[in-house]
């Protein structure tokens, strides 16, 4: 079947559709390639297979160097069996939060859908990621039921928050697509640097992650594609609105994706001078963050909604690059 080759030996990461000539043409060719390449998180998955099956104290699910938790002194000096248990609950925790993140997306996709009138292009697309998306969710909570932790996934607030994002999806599509984004770039960007790595990965972990950059090429293409055709139409007000809003949204979100959960921190004992350590005061973490965010930054300006009084807000959030983005800041 098409998912074993494409997932075979030759994979290669899957870039977004960058050949597109009109908007229009993008989502027939997106919907295409959602009917020719697109998976089953069962029939693509076998999951009682020896090779994929989890062992709390594999090595594998250890931290490595290159990550700031993985580097800190604390954490070396726990035992393997420690270490390898926490590295595994980190992407448990993760799948989870991709669970729930995928259910609010699901559901606000189906809002914007609800709007759109006769004959729309984006409304057969929208469906083909509804249920892109549903995979995914059985996907994740499939690989945390197997960890044997009971991860709680994303804390109060954010949840009370996602009922306002789904709303979004129907009153504002602007904001819910930049949420959208705020949640589906991070974590793109880390299962693709961590699939470029030479570090061993766990061959169900690897096989979760291709199928997932695989689709969510897709789905990226089509928010970012949305974002440049709705935006330029909004009214001022409602520009400003998005100016103000998405570096909020956007410093919120990739701190949800990219520093463990506050489950993982007290189930482990994780000290806060450790996590202060490898995330609030470590300019790696930082550079992972606006590494994470850099494509959707550059996009918000290229779409309009930074501006010089909406930096501020950017910085204060933590995911402004000087150097890059500099001139917009004078």
């Amino acid at each position: 079947m098409e998912a074993t080759i494409t997932l075979g030996p030759g994979y290669a990461l899957p870039e977004e559709e960058q050949i597109a000539a009109t908007y229009q043409h993008l989502l027939r060719r997106l919907s295409h390639q959602s009917v020719v390449k697109h998976f089953d998180a069962y029939a693509d998955i076998d999951w009682d297979a020896e090779e994929y099956r989890i062992d709390p104290e594999d090595p594998r699910w250890e931290l490595g160097s290159d990550d700031v938790l993985g580097a800190t002194a604390w954490y070396r000096a726990q035992p393997q069996a420690t270490r390898a248990r926490l590295g595994l609950h980190l992407v448990a925790t993760k799948m989870k939060i991709g669970t729930q993140f995928e259910n609010v997306l699901q559901r606000g996709l189906l809002e914007f859908a609800w709007t759109l009138p006769n004959g729309a292009p984006e409304f057969r697309y929208v469906y083909h990621e509804v249920i892109e998306e549903g995979q995914h969710s059985l996907m994740f909570q499939e690989f945390v039921n197997r960890t044997g932790f009971d991860v709680a996934g994303l804390g109060f607030w954010d949840r009370l928050g996602a009922r306002r994002v789904i709303a979004a999806a129907r009153r504002f599509p602007a904001l819910f697509f930049v949420f959208v984004l705020g949640g589906e770039d991070p974590i793109d960007h880390v299962q693709r640097t961590v699939l470029r790595s030479a570090q061993p990965i766990h061959p169900l972990l690897r096989r979760i992650m291709q199928i997932h950059v695989t689709e969510e090429a897709r789905h990226l293409c089509f928010g970012r594609s949305y974002l440049r055709t709705a935006v330029p139409r909004l009214g001022a007000a409602r520009r400003a609105s998005l100016a103000l809003q998405a570096p909020l949204v956007l410093g919120q979100m990739a701190q949800a994706m990219l520093r463990p959960s506050a489950d993982v921190v007290r189930t482990h004992g994780i000290p806060a001078a450790v996590i202060a350590e490898a995330y609030t005061r470590n300019p790696r973490h930082r550079e992972n963050t606006l590494a994470a965010l850099a494509k959707l930054r550059d996009l918000c300006r290229e779409i309009g909604i930074v501006t010089p009084w909406s930096v501020r807000l950017w910085r204060a959030a933590g995911i402004w690059q000087e150097e890059r983005d500099g001139d917009c800041g004078r």
